[in-house]
């Protein structure tokens, strides 16, 4: 493969990674007006908007191993981006709830398929030196899409509801750039080590099942499921604990910090591979950390607390989702896109969707305190960081070598 073609592949891959997060919140601004247009449809039913999508990705994800070992690359990916393309679109088209959530469903089953192929891809065909910073800069583009998607859905849901939807048609950006560049190579339904390719190029690859994966990389599954638990308590809640404890902050600029917060969380992707060489094996705690300090912050309140501590929450979200990706894609290797990348895909969503019944029993237990989601958020970082502890962190020898040789200039200097 050429420089030429590397690089146009790396973008098709990480095009990829701008609409995943799209899948329910793109359309978050646009609760408000969906609601006056349907003022007989239950309050849970609204909220399934945005919901919807995650119990299908999680559910898609659980068969994706069968599917990537039944058809190639290209094919899924394809298929999976017409799905949220048209889905999502569609939504749009319907006055009728029940019709808006079944294309809500479509959107989260052709998430279900890109997400473990958005990086289990860089895994596939990059090697692991190439990994970190690639998965750093697929978590950025999580977030920038995140970004992008929400402002846009806010402008277009003040034309109409149903143009809000239209900002799917993004997808077809991916569509374009993957039907072009991306081989249509098969990654499933097999792993092969290093070792015994070297000892056989013939041998046919070792078939793993979903139960056997779930044993080996059962510390990356729950770590993920852990660290999006943590995020999500911060845009799940955040408005809400503003105006019921923290009047300082003005209504009208929640949405603004918010979307700050997005922004830092896409510096900490970009600057995931210079924490991984700088931080080696101690890059497992990085996350868990930053998680429980911007929750302290947030819990203080205040001008200072709540833009320090939504930097904070962003930050930890933006380096911790690529050094669960990049740790898991090493230990799996070629094998990741059908392995280990759709079970951690699975636990992030899954956090999603249980997210909202997870704070239902904090808020049992916490509600007399101040801000209780914060407290909670404490809880949960703290839970985040002694998982971590258990993780043998892998560091590319290439990484390894890079921050030896700069720690012999800085001594000579």
């Amino acid at each position: 493969m050429s420089k030429q073609q590397r690089k146009t592949l790396m973008i098709s891959i990480l095009s990829l990674s701008l609409l995943t997060v799209m899948a329910g919140a793109a359309v978050a601004p646009a609760l408000g007006v969906i609601k006056e247009a349907f003022p007989n449809a239950s309050q849970l039913s609204i909220q399934l908007i945005i919901s919807m999508p995650a119990l299908f990705i999680f559910l898609t994800n659980m068969i994706f191993p069968r599917l990537s070992a039944k058809f190639g690359s290209k094919t899924l990916v394809l298929a999976g981006l017409f799905l949220y393309t048209v889905g999502g679109v569609a939504a749009g088209l319907f006055s009728n709830i029940t019709l808006l959530l079944c294309m809500r469903a479509l959107v989260g089953i052709g998430v279900g398929i890109i997400m473990p192929l958005s990086t289990g891809l860089l895994a596939y065909y990059y090697p692991p030196e190439a990994q970190s910073k690639l998965s750093g800069y697929s978590s950025a583009m999580n977030q920038i899409g995140g970004v992008i998607a929400t402002l846009l859905a806010g402008v277009l849901s003040a034309v109409n509801w149903r143009a809000s939807f239209l900002v799917y048609l993004l997808g077809l950006i991916s569509v374009v750039l993957c039907a072009l560049f991306l081989p249509n190579d098969r990654l499933g339904g097999s792993r092969e080590t290093e070792e015994q390719a070297d000892e056989t190029a013939d041998a046919k690859p070792e078939k793993v099942s979903v139960i056997t994966s779930i044993k080996t990389y059962y510390k990356y599954i729950i770590a993920m499921f852990l660290l999006m638990s943590c995020f999500f308590l911060y845009p799940a809640n955040y408005a809400m604990e503003t105006l019921r404890f923290d009047t300082m902050v003005p209504a009208s600029l929640i949405s603004v910090i918010m979307a700050f917060a997005d922004v830092v969380a896409a510096v900490g992707g970009f600057l995931f591979f210079r924490i991984m060489k700088t931080a080696k094996g101690m890059t497992k705690i990085v996350s868990p950390l930053i998680f429980l300090a911007g929750f302290v912050c947030l819990w203080f309140g205040g001008w200072v607390g709540t833009l320090l501590g939504s930097a904070l929450v962003g930050f930890a979200n933006g380096a911790g989702v690529p050094f669960v990706i990049s740790q898991g894609s090493m230990k799996a290797g070629k094998a990741a896109a059908s392995t280990v990348m759709p079970l951690v895909s699975a636990a992030l969503y899954l956090s999603q969707f249980v997210s909202p019944f997870l704070m239902s029993g904090a808020t049992a237990v916490l509600g007399n305190f101040r801000h209780p989601a914060y407290l909670f958020g404490m809880v949960l970082s703290v839970l985040f960081l002694l998982w971590s502890l258990t993780i043998q962190v892998i560091v590319p020898k290439p990484l390894e070598l890079a921050a030896e040789l700069e720690e012999q200039k800085a001594s000579r200097s």
